[in-house]
């Protein structure tokens, strides 16, 4: 199924890691993620770099024919970018003064939201979307790509803050959850399907 022509997601944010992390699958599942949106005519929206998961997904959406549109601060060009452009031909590359201009951008140009494995920088992208959707600012769908049970931990902490009390609205704070990359094709059409039904 074209995930593009049967829902309202045409862009996909991922949000992930600048390095590959000590588990291979970790890119191989990028490397998945990324030939399945060029594969659905979804384009890729991420930070920009082309190292890590980053470099990954991108690469793999790239050699699908697919779209990327890359958003990455100038201060990170050097940390987040090995080869720049000449490694990332075919990027809509996008350089912003700082980090709140590059996530707005992010933010305002998809449709869908998901995190890979990553360090701080991607838990706060995640938390940042998952807020604004407690907050009813967005109803666009927000996911973990859960490799093995990576993001479990997080996970468990929503929970807990739901069972204390802590959050307004739980069900718009807890994030879908899938285990591989072919769980987040189905999975985001349907809840952007969902959300249309209920907007």
């Amino acid at each position: 199924m074209d995930i593009s022509t049967n829902s309202s997601i045409r862009s996909l944010c991922v949000y992930c890691g600048s390095s590959p992390g000590r588990d291979p699958l970790f890119i191989q599942e990028a490397r998945e993620l990324g030939t399945m949106l060029a594969s659905h005519g979804i384009r890729l929206v991420y930070g920009g770099g082309d190292k890590g998961l980053m470099g990954a997904i991108a690469e793999s959406v790239l050699a699908g024919s697919g779209e990327v549109l890359g958003i990455i601060p100038e201060f990170l060009l050097k940390s987040e970018q090995a080869g720049g452009a000449d490694n990332l031909i075919g990027v809509d590359m996008r350089t912003v003064p700082d980090m709140h201009t590059r996530k707005r951008i992010m933010f305002e140009e998809s449709d869908a939201f998901i995190a890979m494995p990553g360090g701080i920088g991607t838990l706060e992208e995640l938390v940042e979307v998952l807020t604004w959707a407690q907050l009813g600012r967005h109803q666009k769908p927000v996911g973990l790509l859960n490799i093995n049970g990576f993001w479990s931990p997080y996970v468990e902490l929503i929970e807990h803050m739901a069972d204390a009390e802590f959050l307004h609205n739980p069900p718009r704070a807890k994030p879908l959850v899938f285990s591989n990359a072919d769980e987040v094709m189905s999975g985001l059409l349907d809840a952007s399907l969902l959300s249309q039904q209920a907007g």
